[in-house]
């Protein structure tokens, strides 16, 4: 599937895997541009017609990360998600009218990917220059851990700002801050002292809450989830007690933790503080699963923090979709339509990007040599 848009002088073509849905599409489309089209289709069917008929000169591509995840099997180019991808790199040697420049945005690991190897070649070989990332938003002061591998690719005769960083692969921004020495400190630091610096340089967490003053505090003790009995999953969370109809987005107490989750799983959950200058990266599990999922915010601060002050006191919630958006950098008047439902809001923002880390990407990649 693909969506095709104009901004500005440019043409974008983004490249859409299947696994997304339609309402996710349209909303997309909806909220960024003005004017869009798109197109159905399996795109291991499309051709290089097909790709030419579009006339996109710059290309936005997230291929399905599943193939390289840690957690995965690691199939790479062998695991059937993989090809859809596969088929664009195959048909790009054989347009008429390839892009000028792309974005390919991926998991941490398809860096080292025999489908990253394949891409390098072909994007060589059809005369594209590459600089590749692994950035975070922690590198741009938000307190959000979420690494993510990005490309960029220019076609000659175009170039990047600092040619010296031609195809490498970079763990810093320096290049995003007018700045040509690798010397910012990124996420995969293996230094203490480094890993103090990046967090001490993001803003507290609070900035971006949505319930932030006392009256907003969530009350266990009577909130919707108080009494609520946790099934034999040993994932199951707060989604069973909600119908999607009858969420009130504006309630705080609607975010939070039963009880019962915390007797059972509380030493799974990833606890942070209004003050806390770090979260954990929040996927399209969020709300519905516990392990690896997300942060969940302690309303009330203990003396001691973490786990040996009890959890039950500290009154925990989940982030709401809005503050999951304002991690994400995402604009203020940012909204989601009425009807769609918490889980699909949740879903999209574990599927979407980094405001604060792509926008400087997109910029520097438009940017020409002075």
């Amino acid at each position: 599937m693909g969506v095709c848009c104009n901004f500005f002088r440019f043409r974008f073509l983004c490249i859409v895997h299947r696994q997304l849905k339609q309402w996710e599409l349209l909303f997309i489309c909806l909220c960024f541009v003005e004017q869009y089209w798109s197109r159905q289709g399996n795109i291991q069917s499309q051709t290089e017609v097909d790709l030419d008929s579009y006339q996109a000169n710059v290309w936005l591509l997230s291929p399905p990360c599943q193939p390289y995840t840690r957690q995965g099997l690691q199939k790479h180019s062998a695991d059937a998600r993989a090809f859809s991808f596969l088929n664009i790199l195959e048909l790009m040697p054989r347009m008429s009218k390839p892009p000028d420049m792309l974005l390919v945005e991926n998991v941490v690991g398809f860096e080292t990917s025999d489908t990253h190897a394949k891409m390098v070649e072909v994007l060589a070989n059809s005369g594209l220059v590459t600089q590749e990332f692994i950035l975070s938003p922690l590198q741009f002061g938000v307190p959000y851990s979420r690494p993510r591998y990005f490309c960029l690719a220019k076609r000659k005769p175009l170039s990047f700002q600092y040619q010296l960083f031609n195809n490498q692969l970079l763990l810093s921004p320096s290049p995003l801050f007018g700045n040509n020495e690798k010397t910012v400190i990124g996420e995969n630091s293996q230094s203490q002292e480094n890993w103090d610096k990046l967090i001490d340089s993001c803003q507290p967490i609070e900035n971006f809450l949505e319930f932030t003053s006392s009256s907003d505090q969530v009350n266990t003790e009577t909130g919707p989830f108080a009494n609520a009995e946790v099934s034999g999953n040993d994932q199951e969370t707060s989604e069973t007690f909600v119908e999607g109809d009858e969420f009130d987005f504006g309630a705080i107490d609607q975010f939070v933790v039963p009880l019962s989750l915390i007797e059972r799983w509380g030493s799974a959950m990833d606890i942070v503080y209004p003050d806390s200058k770090r979260c954990c990266c929040f996927t399209k599990s969020y709300y519905r699963y516990v392990k690896g999922t997300g942060s969940l915010l302690a309303t009330i601060q203990p003396k001691n923090k973490g786990k040996t002050s009890s959890l039950k006191e500290q009154c925990l919630r989940y982030f709401t979709p809005r503050e999951v958006a304002n991690l994400h950098s995402f604009p203020k008047d940012f909204q989601f339509p009425k009807h769609i439902s918490l889980r699909q809001r949740y879903a999209m923002l574990g599927n979407s990007l980094s405001v604060a880390v792509v926008a400087p990407l997109l910029q520097y990649m438009f940017a020409e040599p002075s």
